[in-house]
C-alpha cells in the first residue's frame, strides 16, 4: 500500500516556515498529549495519515487541524459517542487509516469487539440508549439528512448544540476519509 501513496512524505528538516508551525501544532497539541493509541508520526518524523497532506497548503490544514481539534477534544460528545461516530463515517468511506487509527481510541474508551465489527457493518444493533442514538444519527447524517423524527429524536438527547457537534463530526471526517482516498493514504 505504501507505495500507492500520491504523496511524498516529508520529514520535519524539509518543511518550510508555515508547514513547519503547522506540523507543531499537530505533533504539540492535544493529539500528542497524552496515551497515544495510534502514531502520528512515521520513524521519519512526516506526519501519517491525513496530516501529511494539510502541508500542502498551510492556511487550510491549519483550519482543519483545529476542527479535528475541537471535534475530538472540545465537543459534549462522550469518548465512546465520539468513536462511534467517527468509526461509522470510516465505515461508510472504507477509510482503513481512520478505521485503525480510531478502532484503537474506541478499544481505550471501552468499546469492545463485537460493537466494533458491528460498526464496521454501520450496524446500530450492538449499542443501547444514547449511543445507539448517535450510532442511528450518523448513519442518516451519511445517507444525507435527519428526517423529522430522526432530527426530534437526536434533538431531544442530544440538544441542538450536540446535534450540531455530530453533523460537524461527520462532515469533517467524511472530508479526511475523501483526502485519505485520493492520496492513496
Amino acid at each position: 500500500m505504501a507505495d500507492d501513496h500520491r504523496l511524498t512524505p516529508r520529514p520535519p528538516a524539509l518543511l518550510g516556515d508555515q508547514e513547519r508551525a503547522l506540523y507543531d501544532a499537530i505533533t504539540g497539541g492535544p493529539r500528542a498529549r497524552g496515551p497515544q493509541h495510534f502514531a502520528l508520526t512515521a520513524p521519519d518524523g512526516s506526519l501519517r495519515g491525513p496530516f501529511d497532506a494539510f502541508l500542502l497548503a498551510p492556511a487550510v490544514g491549519a483550519a482543519l487541524q483545529e476542527l479535528g481539534s475541537a471535534i475530538r477534544y472540545r465537543t459534549a460528545l462522550t469518548d465512546r459517542a465520539r468513536e462511534i461516530a467517527i468509526l461509522l463515517v470510516a465505515a461508510r468511506w472504507d477509510s482503513a487509516f481512520e478505521r485503525e487509527a480510531h478502532e484503537a481510541v474506541a478499544g481505550a474508551a471501552g468499546l469492545d469487539d463485537g460493537v466494533l465489527c458491528a460498526l464496521r457493518d454501520e450496524d446500530a444493533s450492538a449499542l443501547d440508549g444514547e449511543e445507539a442514538l448517535v450510532a442511528r444519527t450518523v448513519i442518516a447524517l451519511l445517507d444525507g439528512d435527519l428526517d423529522d423524527p430522526q432530527w426530534e429524536a437526536a434533538a431531544s438527547v442530544l440538544g441542538e448544540a450536540g446535534v450540531f457537534e455530530l453533523t460537524a463530526l461527520v462532515g469533517y471526517y467524511s472530508t479526511l476519509a475523501l483526502q485519505l482516498r485520493v492520496f492513496r493514504v
